[in-house]
């Protein structure tokens, strides 16, 4: 159970006093987080999420809180904090930094379909058109830059090929997104992978914890997603839900030149990205909390298959 802070009941019918979202009846700790505390919050008028944070930059948070304001103001299906009757967000609970959110309806999509990814490239494409304009600021904390300044902490614990592959992509990248033209900058979701989408049936019922919203390359948070809502078990990329993507995403946000010569190396990136990530946690930072860490070879896979491959014709921007 990912429950790192209980809480009583009156604990949280105390809190909820401040907000103007009924009476509690009943609290359920949510199993599955790995880094921040959960609960279910059924009151009299309504279905809520509770967030208790538990690590991470505090005070990055008026930034998440910000953009997710930005979003829900903008139509997208995200869950907009619920403000509290003085219009503040951002609470004290137990201790911890603390949200209130609407919880929305639906569940992960483990092996979407292609309606599924069409609304997903649809929510995305809408959320990086208006998301150019978001005013909030906060870098890519696993850019280039990230993986250019961490990825030596990892070698010692790779074999010689891997050692190899790791060191030569990163100065590829390097070479290649160091001499492109700048790309479109925006607000990111920054880790948008399928656990963290709610379907009912086909229906995009919401896309949920932006805690690695960021801003920076759109081309970026479209790489993560076609990594994981389009590859097999062999990191090979599936061409229908690619292209479903793709185009739903291109009729609302239409890929740029610069994009798409660079955007083979970008989902090599992304993919390296995760890799690293995961190495770092299992070797280097273990979690906080006694929580299994996620398997570094998925990403390793990707990589390699996007290496021996190569990345699948972009489809046009559909009009449709």
């Amino acid at each position: 159970m990912a429950v790192f802070t209980p809480l009583s009941d009156a604990q949280v019918a105390e809190f909820l006093r401040r907000f103007d979202v009924g009476e509690l009846i009943s609290l359920e700790g949510v199993a599955g987080g790995t880094e921040n505390t959960t609960f279910f919050v059924t009151t009299d008028r309504r279905e809520l999420v509770l967030t208790l944070f538990e690590q991470g930059e505090h005070e990055e948070l008026p930034f998440f809180v910000e953009l997710l304001d930005y979003l829900d103001e903008h139509r997208l299906p995200v869950p907009g904090p619920v403000h509290d009757r003085e219009g503040i967000a951002l609470h004290s609970l137990a201790g911890k930094p603390s949200l209130l959110f609407p919880r929305l309806p639906g569940r992960h999509p483990m092996a979407p379909n292609l309606a599924q990814c069409r609304a997903l490239g649809d929510a995305l494409g809408r959320m990086h058109a208006v998301s150019q304009h978001f005013p909030g600021h906060r870098p890519n904390p696993r850019d280039l830059n990230w993986l250019v300044a961490m990825h030596h902490k990892v070698l010692g614990y790779l074999s010689p090929e891997d050692q190899a592959l790791m060191k030569d992509e990163v100065e590829i990248y390097q070479g290649v997104f160091g001499s492109a033209p700048e790309l479109p900058h925006g607000a990111l979701h920054g880790d948008l992978f399928r656990d963290n989408t709610l379907f009912e049936g086909d229906r995009l019922g919401g896309l949920i914890d932006f805690y690695n919203g960021c801003t920076g390359d759109l081309l970026f948070d479209l790489a993560i997603v076609i990594n994981d809502w389009a590859s097999g078990p062999e990191g090979l990329l599936d061409h229908e839900r690619h292209d479903a993507i793709l185009r739903a995403y291109q009729a609302r946000r239409p890929l740029t030149h610069a994009e798409r010569e660079v955007w083979p190396t970008m989902l090599r990136m992304t993919a390296l990205r995760y890799w690293l990530s995961r190495l770092l946690v299992v070797y280097v930072d273990p979690p906080a909390h006694d929580l299994t860490p996620h398997d570094p070879t998925q990403f390793h896979t990707i990589l390699t298959a996007r290496l021996k491959h190569g990345a699948l014709p972009l489809p046009e921007a559909s009009h449709t």
